[in-house]
């Protein structure tokens, strides 16, 4: 995979403005598009659009399939005529997502959506062929999610014990008895990728590409674990054996204890990962580029014995490496696959990553932990920069807290200079051999920690709450960040 020298911004759905306490694939994210084809951006980067357990994190979520229903436009919806042209909008906080009253909000408009699709034959059709090309995913997820609502949003090891065995005899009564319900689930699906996908058109109509994300692991309490239970290394009551996490680490001295359970990646071989390669299948689809969150769980991942309180105690286990991305190339004609090579990064997991060309990522607030952040040292273009991520500090947020040494460092790396300390790092970024320089919209913004978008080291929170308005989008920024890209030629 040849990366084209270019630019992006990252920034997920959910941050964008929207009336609807949400940001949404409505006309704000087509607005947005429009703002990265004007300031010369071929790349937006997003996070991952599965449906959360809790809160908003997409990293902990029900499904590794299913979308966040949160994310659909209520604006859609009436275009598309299945709402009339004036609903009712609760005063919603623009710069915070209230996680709870936007989900109650979104449940009761999709209720009303789902009752004039009954009765409206003409959609049947593009809902016919959705349903039949997801099938694989979509039966078993509808099932699990009125499951989960008929026990009142409880975990399915919570359930009764049939349905949490998956009793066929049960299932085929339940969904025999729930056949409405059941098919607003799908109806719900089909609407979030029918959405999803229009404006994903329209960005690649204007040259953006999307870089979307596939976390490694799946939640627990998760449709994914409760229909492949046999996927999962658990023991004969269904409790993981052991967990995952990383030890300690920049965000946390106890290291991070993440809890989703471990693949049995023996039994996985067996059947040639086709789990796997539905789900990266499906992000192919999605994305024009997947990033895997932690890659370096195919060379080595950390675990934990469950019953742990911390990450701090547990040991390396060797991951499927090679003959799992083997695969994927025999039933793949491209990988457009983008390692998250964070962490641990030793020489194994470079020659992996470089066996199949996967770019990298650079990130400058590390450079103190990892000399070849620094734009020096960066030893080919294949790679991916950013000021930093979704889980760091902002730049402003992350120089105002640096200790004094640090500041020298970087004052004297970057020398004198009367630009602001984010442009600094954009400049730093763009001008590098990187193929791809990335900057989350805070930093061109200029914001500070207080727009800090995730803490990986903090509970919920108030992370994946933050939001951005168009009223804080700066001509005078993005000219700026438009101007840089033009001169270090990523336009």
């Amino acid at each position: 995979m040849k990366l084209e020298r270019s630019s992006g911004i990252l920034i997920h759905i959910s941050a964008l403005p929207s009336k609807y306490g949400i940001g949404d694939f409505g006309r704000d994210a087509y607005r947005f598009v429009d703002l990265l084809k004007n300031t010369k951006q071929k790349i937006w980067q997003i996070l991952p659009l599965n449906l959360p357990t809790s809160g908003l994190s997409p990293y902990n979520s029900l499904s590794a399939f299913a979308g966040n229903h949160m994310l659909i436009s209520i604006d859609k919806l009436i275009e598309d005529g299945f709402l009339k042209k004036r609903i009712e909008v609760p005063d919603f906080n623009e710069h915070f997502v209230e996680v709870d009253r936007v989900k109650d909000y979104k449940e009761k408009i999709l209720d009303i959506a789902f009752n004039t699709f009954l009765k409206n034959g003409k959609f049947y059709k593009s809902f016919d062929n959705f349903i039949k090309e997801n099938s694989y995913w979509l039966d078993e997820f509808s099932v699990y999610f009125v499951l989960r609502k008929r026990f009142k949003n409880s975990s399915w090891v919570l359930w009764d014990d049939r349905f949490k065995r998956k009793e066929q005899r049960a299932i085929k009564k339940f969904k025999k008895e729930n056949k409405r319900e059941i098919l607003r689930e799908k109806f719900v699906q089909w609407i979030f990728f029918s959405q999803y996908m229009k404006l994903k058109n329209y960005a690649n109509k204007n040259g953006i590409k999307i870089i979307g994300d596939v976390p490694i692991y799946v939640s627990y309490d998760s449709c994914d674990v409760w229909a492949n239970k046999e996927n999962f290394l658990l023991d004969k009551n269904f409790v993981p054996k052991v967990i995952a996490g990383v030890p300690p680490d920049y965000f946390s001295k106890k290291g991070q204890l993440w809890g989703n359970p471990i693949y049995d990646w023996k039994k996985m071989r067996k059947d040639d990962f086709s789990w796997w390669k539905k789900r990266i299948g499906f992000a192919f689809k999605l994305f024009d580029y997947v990033r895997i969150d932690h890659f370096i769980g195919f060379v080595h991942y950390w675990e934990i014995k469950h019953g742990r309180k911390d990450a701090r105690i547990g040991r390396w286990r060797k991951g499927p490496g090679y003959e799992f991305f083997d695969s994927l190339k025999r039933s793949f004609r491209k990988l457009p696959i983008i390692a998250e090579d964070l962490g641990i990064v030793t020489e194994k997991v470079k020659r992996l990553r470089d066996h199949y060309g996967f770019p990298g990522m650079k990130i400058l607030q590390f450079f103190e932990l990892n000399r070849e952040y620094l734009p020096c040292n960066f030893e080919t273009t294949n790679c991916i920069v950013y000021t930093g991520t979704h889980d760091n500090d902002t730049i402003v947020g992350w120089f105002r807290k640096a200790h004094p040494s640090t500041r020298k460092k970087i004052l004297t790396y970057i020398g004198k200079t009367k630009e602001e300390i984010n442009w600094a790092f954009i400049r730093l970024a763009h001008s590098s051999i990187a193929s791809f320089s990335i900057i989350p919209i805070q930093d061109i913004m200029g914001l500070p920690s207080s727009a800090r978008f995730n803490n990986p080291a903090k509970g919920e929170g108030r992370n994946w709450r933050w939001r951005f308005t168009w009223k804080m989008v700066k001509k005078r920024d993005f000219d700026r960040f438009r101007i840089l890209t033009e001169i270090y030629e990523r336009d």
